[in-house]
């Protein structure tokens, strides 16, 4: 039986299980069968997110969790468009072939997008939705094939848009700038996105300090950085972007010894949040000042309110949903961008490429504020060589007050002149 209380047939259950032999766990996820949706002629819509969950890498549980959700929620309300909203979930894992999988059984299942999902394995995960033609809406923007295939409809401007922020936030507030960034061959482009940034403000370019993504202590490398921005023997900044190790480096920075120098840290969204804020000490913790660029609104923002009820009332109870994480949020949207544009297709029979023929011609979405009206036509593109399909490059300034993410500006900042300025060098 699925979650909807449906008998699924036995090539169905064959392939799941066949997916599942191979690492990825993908079922019909609790999306809530509801009077007035199942009664009509309208076939249902299936969908997939996917994340990867239980490993001893990166976890996004909550992005699978917020799509179940919000199935739960719009079919409280008679569907999308009228027609029920199925939500198959899948288990990334942190490696390729699993990524693979999933998107392998996407196909298999039918479905007519994936929405909102995460994996580090852009190349494993997407050929397969190329070849099917199932669009890929908002994914978390950590590969840049989510800014490069033709099936990908990003809604962040991914690491890329969150450097070239912080640069510019940083410019303000800074001296000199150290930036600790993976020692990798993406890793390597990120100070000259970064000091794109600082440029906006006249300032020196960043110490580049490489370091491992994945090491459980960085002392010499905080050594090295704190050294760098405090060169002058004044006040600087220490930026850091490892990802989910970025809380290791920053552990092994406030170990250092006290030298007599104030230096302030800085980080950006999907390396430090307010889950992670608030597990390593909130206001007594390292990031109590930080400067942090960010893709939406700080979590307190009312604009969230409408998502915060919904959890409230379809998953109150369910602790893999965190409203203040970054991969929950860009859930929300992404799922916002599907039924905004299958509601414009009013009676059509839903379809991958009529989803995609929709975005590609320029179905354009509001996100009730919490990013730009999105659009994904050619003219929407910024069209830099290795991310050429952001169509959103607004960030946001943000800063840790009494261990809680709060606007440091009001509004959006726009980084595309400062992407092409780095895309230039």
């Amino acid at each position: 039986m699925t979650g909807n209380g449906r008998r699924r047939s036995t090539s169905t259950l064959s392939r799941i299980r066949a997916a599942a032999a191979v690492g990825s766990a993908c079922l019909l996820a609790g999306c809530g069968v509801l009077p007035g949706v199942t009664g009509g002629s309208r076939e249902p819509i299936t969908v997939m997110t996917w994340a990867p969950e239980g490993t001893l890498a990166t976890n996004m549980p909550g992005m699978p969790a917020m799509g179940q959700a919000y199935a739960r929620w719009i079919n409280s309300r008679g569907g999308v468009n009228g027609r029920e909203l199925r939500v198959l979930t899948c288990n990334v894992g942190n490696d390729a072939a699993t990524a693979a999988a999933c998107a392998r059984s996407a196909v298999q299942e039918g479905v007519v997008a994936v929405v909102g999902s995460y994996s580090q394995h852009g190349r494993a995960f997407m050929s397969p939705l190329e070849a099917a033609g199932i669009p890929y809406i908002g994914g978390y923007g950590i590969t840049d094939d989510e800014f490069r295939s033709s099936v990908s409809y990003p809604v962040n401007g991914g690491q890329a848009a969150l450097l070239a922020g912080n640069g510019i936030q940083l410019a303000d507030a800074c001296d000199r700038v150290s930036l600790v960034r993976p020692d990798s061959v993406t890793g390597a482009d990120l100070p000259y996105i970064l000091n794109a940034g600082l440029a906006q403000g006249h300032h020196r370019t960043a110490a580049d300090i490489p370091a491992a993504d994945d090491a459980g202590e960085y002392t010499d490398e905080a050594r090295q950085s704190r050294d760098q921005a405090g060169a002058d023997g004044d006040g600087g900044c220490v930026t850091a972007a490892l990802g989910e190790h970025t809380a290791n480096f920053f552990d092994s920075f406030r170990r250092l010894p006290p030298d007599g120098r104030d230096i302030e840290v800085s980080s950006v969204l999907g390396s430090v949040d307010q889950p992670l804020i608030d597990r390593t000490g909130g206001a007594n913790g390292p990031f109590e000042g930080a400067y942090i660029t960010g893709w939406y609104p700080e979590a307190g923002d009312e604009r969230w309110n409408t998502m915060k009820q919904v959890l409230q009332e379809h998953a109150f109870a369910d602790n893999r949903i965190d409203p203040a994480d970054a991969g929950v949020q860009t859930t929300w949207i992404a799922y916002t961008v599907l039924t905004k544009v299958v509601e414009s297709l009013g009676d059509e029979e839903i379809t991958p490429g009529l989803i995609g023929h929709a975005l590609t011609r320029g179905a354009r979405v509001d996100t009730g504020g919490l990013t730009p009206p999105l659009r994904w036509r050619y003219e929407d593109m910024l069209g830099t060589p290795r991310t050429p399909r952001i169509v959103n490059h607004q960030v946001t300034f943000q800063v840790v007050r009494k261990g809680r993410l709060v606007a440091q500006k009001e509004g959006f900042v726009d980084v595309g002149p400062t992407l092409r300025q780095a895309a230039a060098h």
